[in-house]
């Protein structure tokens, strides 16, 4: 087959010319080009010529092209033949001259990559073409925002082609901070070492050497597997109330009303023998110990005996109660957890999937209390989590029955309630009176339908009206004081100095704690509120996301919200701390091992299991309250014991440390007076309680700085006020010549404050800003931007 070249048959470049665009307004390009060398040839000197207003290249350079034929043709060098070798001359193509180092000094670009041909540079000026928009940089919700806060955007200021000053911002890095390029992306020496391998966190490393085996597909097993192994062998240890009769303790009061709820009819099932652990939580509850009494019953009557079974402690009734918790725990809690992984963090790598459902699945606080202490919390927080991710993939009405869920499980999800309750308020303020008031009266009716069939047994006509009084009574439980044992709150820990319970009555408490406790979420709640009015639309056929572009607001305003509950409210114990948790945990679970983010996160776990010593202790739950907080941090790759660097979170958790091993020491070595007995307890409230404040305080500040990403401080700035988020796409997807403008870049190149859903970035990971743009170049004086900002992909 004949050859073709990209010369014409007399040797002499194509008549036709190749058209570059028009030089932007106020930008001067100079009238040379560098001397190319190509790669065997001679290297030939570019230049432009002007016509109608056009510049045209004069010369192309050229480049040697071996054909199949001269390849086939290299045989007969061997035997002595010179190869006729074919060239096939073509021009150089346009974007390879801007990686010569020469270009360099007039575009004012950084060195080209070692391992990439492309220059750093984000933006060409001399592209004829403009490139589509990449896919925007996925940050997960804390990674991003510690990003801004440890590398603060400083302002430079460069010469631009023609002379004209170029501004934009760019991240400072720390002093001290190496970086090396890693597949072509610049990237810091300790995160080159974490992806290489070089990291302290088991599961990380284990997570890699699943993949590199080829078994990727096991690794999620395997996880709940081993998860699931580490509970059975918290669950051989003790449990609350063990051998301590008459009342013994938690494990008998779940036991309790199995034999309760089996026997007797629903009426009674809040009213029998309220002396001997009467029950006490929401109907759910008692379905679920009714399905577990019945198949006791199966196996063994005598285990669920109506009083005769009292204090019963057999092996196999012991076996048998320990897989209820870890059944009911694999129906509702691990299911909630893997779409979790799917939602929120399902636009990230598998291994980061993992490594988030790993971090739950192992959280030290919840398996010590559900599979040691024994209570079935994962039931209630695993309803909690299905509802928010609903919420996540637009299905509000499922999300408002599964928290409905878990209110008929444990009254204590209320801690939830201002939270999920102002975002689905929200959402409906969002959506605008059409939409939003359709969607409102489908929440309520769902509610309201929801909560009627749990009560429905206490109701007309299979009761009398007033039955519905027996387990409302006994779910609110103000009769029992302000709060209960040494739990680390405002209450028992400012009880030290004020004795709160002589000095006012206990109406007069329920009232104050009332008040502290709303204003405590009051910020989340206006947070949450804002939001809404302020992305509402007023145009009711406009279109409108699967989820609202505040939706990262909601794990941050969930912390806040619970937060204040346990620090504030009326009659809380030590356990409940597990509901701040989880919103910490989902946090944690997303962030970067180097981010403040982290550093929280595993400080609020590592002190609330502290903050429950008290309770593991007596339970008898020493050596497993050990081990599973050094396989926790073993496995997230935290270390307490590192030295800090210097920040407020490092040197707060290095000097929070140091108070909690001493205290440990100190219990070993020493016995506490007779007059002070509980003297560790209380050191233990008074070294927790601090803890807890601060990240109740921290939770509210990210709650703010995650809004003001999302949209600015105001109601709406001079950009957007008088335009819908839905005219300010069209406005910016298209301008007057029918090209690409980037999203966020107003109609004069300027970027405006938006929602990330508005401005087509996919959601992603329970963010504050799901996708970050780089900074758009201006020059001085003028608002007209040189090109789309070209946005890099990575995996966080």
């Amino acid at each position: 087959m004949e050859e073709r070249s990209g010369l014409s048959p007399d040797g002499q470049l194509p008549s036709r010319m190749l058209q570059l665009p028009p030089r932007p307004p106020s930008l001067a390009m100079k009238r040379s080009f560098p001397r190319l060398v190509s790669p065997g040839n001679e290297g030939v000197t570019l230049s432009t010529t002007r016509g109608n207003g056009v510049d045209y290249l004069a010369e192309l350079p050229l480049r040697r092209v071996v054909s199949n034929s001269s390849m086939k043709s290299s045989k007969s060098s061997k035997q002595g033949n010179k190869p006729h070798i074919q060239l096939i001359h073509a021009p150089i193509p346009r974007r390879h001259l801007l990686n010569s180092s020469a270009s360099h000094h007039w575009l004012h670009t950084p060195p080209l990559s070692p391992t990439s041909s492309r220059g750093t540079s984000p933006v060409s000026t001399t592209s004829a073409v403009q490139s589509s928009p990449r896919r925007p940089v996925h940050k997960s919700f804390s990674s991003l925002l510690e990003h801004e806060q440890q590398f603060p955007r400083r302002r430079r200021s460069s010469v631009g082609p023609g002379g004209g000053v170029v501004g934009f911002n760019e991240p400072s890095t720390p002093t001290g901070t190496s970086f090396r390029h890693d597949g072509g992306v610049l990237v810091s020496e300790k995160t080159a070492q974490e992806k290489n391998g070089v990291d302290t966190a088991m599961g990380r490393k284990w997570v890699r050497w699943m993949h590199k085996k080829g078994i990727k597909e096991w690794t999620v097993p395997s996880a709940i597997a081993f998860a699931t192994l580490v509970k059975l062998c918290i669950s051989l240890g003790s449990y609350s109330g063990k051998s301590t009769p008459p009342m013994y303790g938690d494990y008998e009061a779940q036991r309790h009303w199995m034999e309760l709820t089996l026997h007797l009819p629903f009426r009674q099932w809040y009213t029998y023998d309220l002396q001997y652990w009467g029950l006490d939580y929401p109907p759910l509850t008692a379905y679920v110990s009714w399905i577990c009494g019945i198949v006791a019953s199966w196996i063994n009557p005598s285990w669920v005996a109506l009083d005769a079974s009292r204090g019963i402690e057999t092996e196999a009734s012991k076996v048998f109660m320990r897989m209820t918790v870890l059944a009911w725990d694999l129906v509702v809690y691990i299911p909630a957890l893997l779409f979790f992984a799917h939602s929120w963090q399902g636009t990230r790598s598998n291994r980061t999937q993992i490594m988030a459902l790993l971090i739950l699945l192992l959280q030290p606080a919840l398996l010590l209390i559900d599979f040691g202490h024994f209570q079935y919390n994962s039931v209630m927080l695993g309803f909690t989590l299905l509802a928010i991710n609903f919420f996540t993939t637009g299905k509000d009405l499922w999300g408002a029955v599964c928290f409905v869920l878990s209110l008929g499980f444990k009254q204590m999800a209320l801690y939830y309630a201002p939270a999920i309750g102002s975002y689905l308020l929200a959402k409906c303020i969002y959506l605008g009176p059409r939409d939003g008031g359709k969607l409102f009266l489908r929440l309520a009716m769902v509610t309201i339908a929801t909560f009627t069939l749990l009560f429905i047994p206490f109701l007309p006509p299979f009761a009398p009206l007033s039955a519905i009084l027996d387990p409302i009574t006994r779910i609110f439980p103000f009769a029992r004081g302000l709060f209960e044992d040494k739990v680390a709150n405002f209450w028992c820990a400012s009880n030290v100095v004020i004795k709160w319970k002589a000095w006012a009555s206990s109406g007069v408490l329920i009232k104050v704690s009332t008040i502290l406790t709303a204003l405590g979420f009051l910020p989340a709640v206006f947070g949450l509120l804002r939001a809404g009015i302020k992305f509402m639309s007023s145009n009711p056929t406009e279109p409108r996301p699967a989820h609202p572009p505040f939706l990262p607001l909601l794990p941050y305003a969930m912390l806040t919200s619970s937060m204040s509950f346990f620090l504030f409210s009326f009659q809380v114990h030590e356990k409940t701390i597990l509901l701040p948790l989880m919103p910490m945990t989902l946090l944690l679970s997303g962030a970067s091992s180097e981010s403040s983010m982290f550093a929280w996160g595993a400080l609020v776990n590592n002190v609330a299991v502290f903050s429950m010593w008290p309770l593991l202790k007596r339970d008898g739950l020493g050596i497993q309250y050990i081990a599973a907080l050094l396989l926790w941090n073993r496995l997230i790759g935290y270390n307490p014991l590192k030295i800090p660097r210097q920040s407020f979170i490092h040197l707060l958790s290095f000097a929070v440390y140091i108070a909690i091993a001493m205290l440990h020491i100190l219990e070993v070595l020493i016995s506490p007076p007779a007059r002070y007995p509980d003297l560790f307890p209380v050191l233990n409230v008074l070294v927790s309680t601090p803890v807890f404040v601060l990240t109740w305080l921290w939770s509210i500040k990210c709650g703010v700085e995650v809004s003001w990403a999302l949209g600015g401080p105001g109601p709406g700035s001079a950009a957007t006020s008088k335009a819908t988020a839905a005219e300010q796409i069209q406005r910016r997807m298209s301008d007057s010549n029918g090209s690409t403008v980037m999203p966020g870049a107003g109609a004069e190149g300027v970027v405006v404050g938006q929602g990330y859903r508005q401005l087509g970035m996919r959601a992603m990971s329970l963010g504050y800003a799901q996708s970050r743009r780089r900074p758009q170049f201006t020059q001085r004086g003028s608002s007209v931007g040189l090109g789309e900002v070209e946005r890099e992909t990575s995996d966080s």
